[in-house]
């Protein structure tokens, strides 16, 4: 049996050992020397896809006679920080549960008790997918990913962070037009930090159109 599993973003939830457990229901199904004819693929790919991490996988037989498994994990974007336990969100706004094999270095997100739970379906409404394009924007640059610490959500639904280097609050308002408001930012950054200093402002807004208030 040949398994390859796709780590583009360099995440390790998911094994070569943990896809054969899957596969054998922890050893319970022999597929080693098993007849090709008696092995039921789709079945097998749907026992790897109960996996929460896995948001594909692909078993065929090869030219070889061989099993092979192709594997493609579940891409988390955000920690969402609960009382009870964590969890995380993934690219598509579903929700995954924290792994004892590996932890993603994702933004975490915090929220006032005023607003309702960070759930799937908060993502899957047509506010919450705001949230979720403004966290994939994040996701999908170098710069702010890094330079991003925390995240939160307030009561109102405005979104504030709190950055790795510097003293400030970010507030960034309502999470659309997220392109812009981090265009303002860059400005920030590159042009009154390097003056000012990095310690001399306590918050940096960017939440109305064409202003950055900097007290």
């Amino acid at each position: 049996m040949a398994i390859k599993i796709d780590n583009e973003y360099n995440n390790y939830f998911i094994g070569d050992k943990e896809v054969k457990d899957l596969l054998t229901r922890d050893g319970e199904r022999k597929i080693e020397g098993v007849s090709n004819k008696n092995i039921d693929l789709k079945n097998l790919e749907k026992r790897i896809e109960s996996n929460k991490f896995v948001e594909d996988a692909d078993v065929y037989r090869g030219l070889d006679g061989n099993i092979h498994v192709q594997v493609k994990q579940n891409r988390p974007i955000a920690r969402i920080i609960r009382p009870d336990q964590d969890v995380y969100l993934d690219v598509e706004g579903q929700i995954l549960p924290l792994s004892d094999r590996y932890t993603a270095r994702v933004i975490p997100i915090t929220k006032s008790a005023l607003l309702k739970p960070l759930n799937q379906e908060f993502f899957q409404d047509s506010v919450g997918q705001n949230y979720l394009s403004l966290l994939q924007f994040i996701e999908n640059d170098e710069f702010w990913k890094a330079q991003l610490a925390q995240m939160h959500i307030d009561g109102k639904g405005k979104v504030s962070f709190l950055p790795q280097v510097g003293d400030h609050t970010i507030e960034f308002g309502r999470p659309g037009n997220a392109e812009q408001k981090f265009k303002k930012l860059m400005i920030f950054y590159k042009e009154v930090l390097p003056v000012m200093g990095w310690d001399k402002y306590k918050r940096v807004n960017v939440e109305f159109e064409d202003q950055i208030i900097c007290e």
